[in-house]
């Protein structure tokens, strides 16, 4: 059965995709990418060098709510098809967690006296995590309803990796300029979480209001969650390709968490944060629509696996320029590093449709709610076992906690961790990432069209 005669495709053909439509559909990543980038490049920070938690203890703190969100991301996927059965829409959900998700950003960086701030930032950070999931998981889902074929799918990946990149920009760029110019510590944080959580909201509804003329149409039957994952199992090039998107996802969180303390502690300059974080994703706004031409001719998976290799390179290459370069060599290699973070974003989020439409075709039924809640859920876990991860690098290396008004001094241990946690840890990661994009294209090329794979 082809995928253009399969039970779960559209009855009508899609809506043309309008640039008004692109644009309002990509301007959810904004915010999705502002918060997917704070809490992992702030938030540890924030917990060890202004709240004075110990590494270990913010690493808990970080996981844990994280580790909830793996669990609910399918939840929610299950409720969102339910919502598209009831409704034909995503809406009500898309909704919630545009009204939500804001809110409990700004509470997790304005931590009350009273309260144990450790108690506070958990707390807040897990009502986030589960508002995110509510707009996150239908909003992966749209594009497969968006549009019938696979170029005009990779074009609206190619708008919401651009607004991504936009909304990632915003985070790490200016959110370590207003705690400054907030006045740091607390206060600073506290500024940021309103300042960065008004602008989330504006991009997040924008998205949710814009998207309403998307139909959903999940079949004419809807499975259950258990009995959708018992259905899913088959779908081996899924699962390949989430373990690839999974281990990339760790690996950049990872980075993501050490750039600061590289910042304040090899670099001696908070202020570097944003300016690392600018030249890593900077670059990305032009880089999508480079890889986006190199895929349609050369083919997705050989770009992929470039670009995979060339950030453990470029990260590896990281460890003597630190020293040796200073900052200058050191922002040369983020930027190198942000070109290949582009494909990395863009290549694996433009084939997951394929494997969501492949598998309706293989079943006779569409869980796209199902496969992106995994999706997510997996997502979910890269991003917050990242600063988890980093963090048990700062304990193990005998990274010394302290408040903003009395920070610590460094043992060489703790030097050295945190330089090889920025570095080393995230080239490993995309080098074990490698054989699972291999394993996905040689099982996707026997149940997906050639065109995905190969050079048009």
């Amino acid at each position: 059965m082809t995928l253009e005669h399969s039970p779960s495709r559209h009855l009508t053909a899609a809506p043309p995709l309008t640039r008004g439509r692109l644009l309002g559909y990509a301007l959810g990543s904004v915010g999705t990418g502002i918060f997917s980038a704070v809490p992992g490049l702030l938030l540890l920070f924030y917990l060890t060098d202004v709240l004075g938690v110990s590494a270990a203890v913010a690493g808990a703190v970080l996981v844990a709510p994280k580790a909830w969100d793996v669990l609910f991301n399918p939840v929610v996927g299950a409720a969102s098809d339910r919502e598209a059965v009831r409704t034909g829409r995503r809406t009500r959900l898309l909704s919630l967690g545009s009204l939500a998700l804001p809110v409990a950003f700004a509470a997790m960086f304005a931590v009350p006296g009273p309260i144990p701030g450790v108690v506070w930032a958990g707390g807040a950070f897990l009502l986030a995590a589960s508002a995110f999931a509510c707009f996150q998981v239908p909003y992966v889902a749209l594009p497969a309803e968006m549009a019938d074929g696979t170029a005009e799918r990779t074009r609206i990946m190619s708008w919401r990796i651009i607004c991504l990149t936009l909304g990632i920009l915003v985070a790490g760029g200016l959110a370590p300029e207003i705690v400054g110019l907030g006045g740091g510590g607390r206060a600073g944080y506290a500024v940021m979480g309103v300042a960065v959580g008004a602008v989330m909201a504006a991009a997040l509804l924008a998205a949710t209001l814009s998207t309403r003329w998307v139909a959903s149409h999940p079949g004419p039957r809807q499975l259950g969650l258990v009995a959708a994952f018992r259905t899913a199992r088959g779908n081996r090039p899924f699962f390949a390709l989430l373990a690839a998107f999974v281990t990339q996802s760790l690996g950049v969180a990872v980075m993501l968490a050490g750039a600061p303390y590289v910042a304040v502690y090899r670099l001696g300059d908070y202020g570097l944060t944003s300016l690392m974080f600018v030249c890593m994703v900077g670059p990305s706004a032009l880089a999508v629509p480079l890889w986006t031409r190199a895929a349609r001719r050369f083919g997705m998976v050989p770009c992929y696996l470039v670009a995979v290799a060339g950030f453990a390179a470029a990260a590896l290459a990281l460890i003597p320029v630190i020293d040796s370069a200073g900052v200058a060599g050191t922002l040369l290699l983020t930027g190198l590093i942000g070109v290949c973070y582009a494909a990395l974003q863009l290549l694996p989020l433009s084939l997951l449709p394929e494997t969501v439409h492949a598998d309706a075709a293989r079943t006779g039924h569409a869980q796209s709610g199902a496969f992106t809640g995994l999706w997510t859920a997996g997502e979910t876990a890269g991003m917050a076992v990242g600063p988890g991860l980093f963090a048990l690098v700062l304990a193990a290396s005998a990274f010394a906690s302290g408040p903003f008004d009395a920070p610590a001094v460094q043992p060489g241990s703790a030097l050295t961790g945190l330089l090889l946690g920025f570095t080393a840890l995230p080239a490993a990661l995309m080098l074990i990432s490698l054989p699972l994009v291999i394993a996905y294209h040689r099982l996707a090329r026997a149940v997906s069209p050639k065109e995905i794979h190969e050079p048009a």
